[in-house]
């Protein structure tokens, strides 16, 4: 495929790099998003540059999740980006949407993983990506959204959608396979950002250190995660690349628990379309190494 004149392509803007890969795979050949969230940042301690508000000032289409995730943009998308298309990926047709857990030791009454459909966006986990079957639907829905918006590339963008679904759908059946011998297996996570990979691959996670990477726990929230870590034998607690990991280590301390690293918004890969199958396959094999006896 022929890449066309920048100009002939649509200013595209993604607010992280997990939602910019797919979007990037879709407008393969034809141009690239740029990131506002890029680079090793954290969407949890993020803050606009003035090359982001350019960038938003002159976009013609911007994905992002929502704001019950990425609440830092939305002001700047109302204030900057009021002549773009903007799309709420939260809102794609056909996603599986979970309820945000309270964050701490999750017992079993709150670990029933409700599906919704377009509720308040502030009670409803925004990792969406995390689950390949929601990737898939964002996907769609990214390429319908720039076919609108560039209509002389809409059979590019279709065939890109396709390409990229099929090889969601092949990623889906290899990291079943690869996670299949510790999914019983218990294990802690930094920041309750893991629920839709957990849900879709059938995981034991036992719960997390804290709700949101900013805010770090108390001491009652500490001890009740150590407690859990000692009477379910946990295999594992897991840090973040940008977060202090010394709490971990903390946890850990006279438990046979192991500690391994899982960053969801793959804050420390390349950007690009690969980013997302990258992403996906770093989760599972930190998962497995970490989990398997």
């Amino acid at each position: 495929m022929v890449p066309l004149p920048a100009a002939a392509a649509p200013k595209v803007v993604a607010s992280i790099k997990p939602i910019a890969s797919l979007v990037e795979g879709v407008m393969e050949g034809i141009a690239k998003p740029s990131i506002i969230v890029g680079g090793g940042q954290s969407l949890h301690t993020f803050s606009m540059k003035p090359s982001d508000a350019k960038a938003l000032n002159n976009a013609e289409v911007v994905f992002w999740v929502g704001e019950g995730l990425e609440a830092f943009l939305e002001k700047p998308i109302h204030a900057l980006a009021g002549r773009a298309r903007v799309v709420p990926l939260i809102d794609a047709t056909g996603l599986r949407l979970l309820k945000g857990r309270e964050g701490g030791v999750w017992d079993e009454h709150a670990d029933d993983h409700e599906e919704h459909q377009h509720e308040d966006h502030q009670e409803i986990d925004g990792h969406i990506w995390l689950d390949p079957a929601n990737a898939i639907a964002m996907v769609s829905a990214i390429s319908a959204a720039l076919s609108e918006v560039d209509s002389a590339n809409s059979i590019n963008y279709a065939k890109n959608a396709k390409s990229l679904t099929a090889r969601i759908e092949t990623l889906d059946v290899e990291l079943k396979q690869s996670l299949a011998p510790v999914v019983k297996r218990p294990f802690i996570v930094f920041h309750d950002g893991y629920q839709y990979f957990e849900t879709h691959y059938g995981l034991n996670g036992a719960g997390s250190i804290t709700v949101s990477p900013d805010r770090m726990p108390g001491a009652k929230r500490v001890g009740a995660i150590k407690d859990k870590i000692q009477s379910l034998q946990a295999a594992c607690v897991f840090a973040e690349p940008q977060f202090e990991p010394k709490l971990v280590q903390t946890l850990i301390d006279g438990t046979t628990a192991k500690t391994g690293t899982l960053d969801p918004e793959a804050s420390t890969l390349p950007a690009g379309p690969e980013l997302y199958f990258n992403l996906m396959r770093g989760l599972t094999k930190n998962l497995r190494n970490c989990l398997q006896p």
